[in-house]
């Protein structure tokens, strides 16, 4: 229905800090008008810095919504085994700024993801016409961390109960830009098998890349690129990492 904004940013008196900000309310303004999503308020953060520099550019978006129907609100943790686990959009090779880089190899470097706005709203669309419809038990979107992070957190999330993945995917891709890329305009759905053609005419119809990645069974997250297994935690693990994150940055 609407968004707030909130933009910080270093001195904007140094062109390279002001051309960030100029550029992040370009981004802002032609997405908003895209998606049909008024800004209704904001406010602006300068001179964010201190001796080692500027902090990076950080514009943050709240956003409200309208669930018409309560009876169709759908959360991002798995419901049931055997579910079906598909992706609407399409993964790219694109390891640019990503959480990956930065933790792993200590990079913040890269090519940003591209964003096809138009491809974003189908995505968009498809999804909660999908929901609407009642064909789809959850939907998660990819962001951080990229495709694995968004089903580890589809497998823990729910605090009363956790179910595991079966991930198979055959690409030409590598291996780690498959896996932790931070493509755009991606969310992971689950169905029952029975509504998988359905959910299928609703992508179709919305001109969206569709795919079926896996299964909802087991006790873990398993991934197989190619046939090959490339990941395969179990869930006690990946949620005690993922529910005490900030007291072990704290602690650090």
């Amino acid at each position: 229905m609407a968004v707030t904004d909130c933009l910080n940013f270093g001195n904007p008196m140094r062109p390279e800090i002001f051309w960030q900000f100029r550029r992040c309310v370009e981004g802002i303004s032609e997405a908003c008008r895209k998606l049909d999503t008024p800004v209704i308020s904001g406010n602006v953060s300068f001179y964010n810095e201190n001796p080692l520099g500027a902090v990076d550019p950080t514009p943050t978006i709240g956003m409200v919504g309208l669930i018409e129907d309560f009876a169709r609100y759908c959360t991002q943790w798995f419901k049931a085994e055997g579910d079906l686990i598909c992706l609407l959009g399409e993964n790219k090779e694109e390891l640019g700024g990503s959480e990956y880089l930065a933790l792993i190899h200590n990079l913040k470097k890269g090519v940003p993801p591209e964003l096809d706005l138009d491809l974003e709203r189908r995505v968009h669309s498809a999804t909660l016409k999908a929901i609407q419809a009642g064909l789809i038990n959850s939907a998660h979107d990819c962001a951080e961390g990229g495709l694995t992070i968004a089903l580890a957190e589809c497998c823990v999330s729910n605090p009363n109960q956790k179910l595991g993945t079966r991930i198979n995917i055959v690409t030409q891709m590598r291996p780690d830009a498959l896996l932790f890329g931070e493509s755009q305009s991606r969310i992971l759905v689950s169905c029952n098998p029975r509504n998988l053609s359905r959910v299928e005419e609703v992508a179709k119809a919305e001109n969206t890349p569709f795919e079926v990645l896996g299964r909802v069974e087991g006790d873990g997250l398993v991934i197989d690129v190619n046939d090959k297994r490339v990941i395969a935690l179990g869930l006690k693990e990946i949620e005690a990492r993922w529910r005490g994150a900030i007291p072990r940055y704290m602690q650090e």
